[in-house]
């Protein structure tokens, strides 16, 4: 099943995790005219939601009390557990949660039925694309959970998704964006690779990455992080520590050996221990050139 189109919601949507995703859908919802309840332990982050229109709240129960409708944006499942526990009493029958973070499948199965039997809606909806295309509306919405949940999440999805597709029961969601990632991750990997391999040889990196992108070699990941890759700008739209995370996850929920992953893990680490953990995911290259 899947939708895309209306962005008119009712009420104020509560966004909890400012960083670059959760600014990015709180800006995103906020330049389609729905009011945002914003909190974060970072008050600079806080501050910027608020210069940018939107509310913030001072303490986290205090959203349950603003919006019935929740959207997560955390690092993962954990912090995502500690901050339900933080609301649980607080949150009311009827709520909605629509939990965008990367997690493990099987703590979002969890929290889901958790959630339910206190006539909670939970859904993990994760997000295929970056901040950066979030803030244009590029991307795509895989939502786990009960499917009259989804329907109520439409409005908000809509907003800022291009498209959203129901996947099944809750840990679906997260189970899909590991999928999604896993593919993404190593199209991004593979890319440095080939990067690499041209420098290597005495190419013209701009002149490879052009052939690259009209070859059957092409993939979208061209478009995003070919230019950042031969510029070297890690500029961050997405973070390489987070995606190390998500390959961590794959690896753990997988019931089969993933050998391009492993490996890819490795790089990934090999660039955090040279100081890429907090930059852009496309600065992998440097563990390879």
């Amino acid at each position: 099943m899947t939708h895309a189109g209306s962005s008119i919601v009712l009420g104020p949507v509560a966004v909890v995790g400012l960083g670059l995703m959760g600014q990015a859908i709180a800006r995103r919802l906020l330049s389609k005219g729905i009011h945002v309840v914003g909190y974060d332990v970072d008050s600079q982050r806080c501050s910027e939601l608020h210069t940018a229109g939107g509310t913030i709240a001072k303490e986290l129960p205090e959203l349950s009390i603003l919006s019935q409708v929740l959207v997560l944006c955390l690092p993962d499942h954990r912090v995502v557990a500690d901050v339900m526990n933080t609301m649980a009493s607080k949150l009311s029958s009827g709520c909605l949660v629509i939990d965008t973070s990367t997690g493990d499948p099987a703590a979002a199965s969890s929290l889901g039925a958790e959630c339910a039997a206190r006539d909670i809606d939970y859904l993990d909806a994760s997000i295929s694309g970056s901040s950066a295309q979030v803030s244009k509306g590029e991307v795509i919405a895989m939502v786990g959970g009960t499917e009259d949940a989804y329907r109520r999440s439409l409005p908000v999805l809509n907003a800022f998704a291009k498209e959203s597709l129901y996947v099944g029961s809750w840990g679906n969601g997260a189970k899909m964006k590991l999928v999604s990632n896993l593919v993404l991750g190593l199209n991004r990997a593979a890319l440095a690779e080939g990067l690499a391999f041209a420098s290597s040889l005495d190419l013209d990196l701009e002149n490879a990455l052009e052939v690259l992108r009209k070859s059957m070699a092409y993939s979208r990941i061209m478009d995003t992080k070919g230019e950042k890759m031969i510029r070297a700008d890690f500029s961050t739209q997405a973070k390489l520590s987070q995606h190390l995370k998500d390959v961590r996850l794959m690896i753990d929920a997988s019931k089969i050996e993933l050998p391009l992953s492993l490996r890819h893990r490795e790089l990934l680490e090999k660039a955090i221990a040279m100081g890429f953990g907090e930059l852009d995911n496309s600065s992998i290259i440097r563990a390879i050139l």
